[in-house]
C-alpha cells in the first residue's frame, strides 16, 4: 500500500492530500530515509512523521485497505522517542 494511502487509513493523518503533502515535503521518514508517498508500506516499517512541533515513531503492524474508525490504531504500534 502506498505510504500516503496508508498514513490516511490507519488514521495517523486525516486526509490523503495532506499526507501526500507530509511527504513530498519530507517530514515522514521509513526506516531512516525520508519517503516519498508512493513508498510501498510493510509490516515492520518504522515511521517518522513530523507534524508541527510534534514527531511520531510508529512501527507498521498490518496493512489493509480499509479498517473501522475504532480500529485503526491495531496497525500500528506506537514507539518511544
Amino acid at each position: 500500500m502506498r505510504l500516503d494511502k496508508y498514513l490516511k487509513v490507519s488514521r495517523l493523518i486525516k486526509r490523503r492530500t495532506v499526507a501526500n503533502e507530509a511527504c513530498d515535503g519530507g517530514r515522514v521518514i521509513v526506516n531512516g530515509k525520508t519517503a516519498k508517498a508512493s513508498y510501498d508500506v510493510k509490516v515492520g516499517d518504522i515511521l517518522e512523521i513530523t507534524l508541527g512541533s510534534r514527531t511520531l515513531k510508529i512501527k507498521v503492524t498490518d496493512v489493509r485497505e480499509t479498517v473501522p474508525k475504532g480500529d485503526a490504531s491495531t496497525l500500528y504500534e506506537a514507539l518511544g522517542g
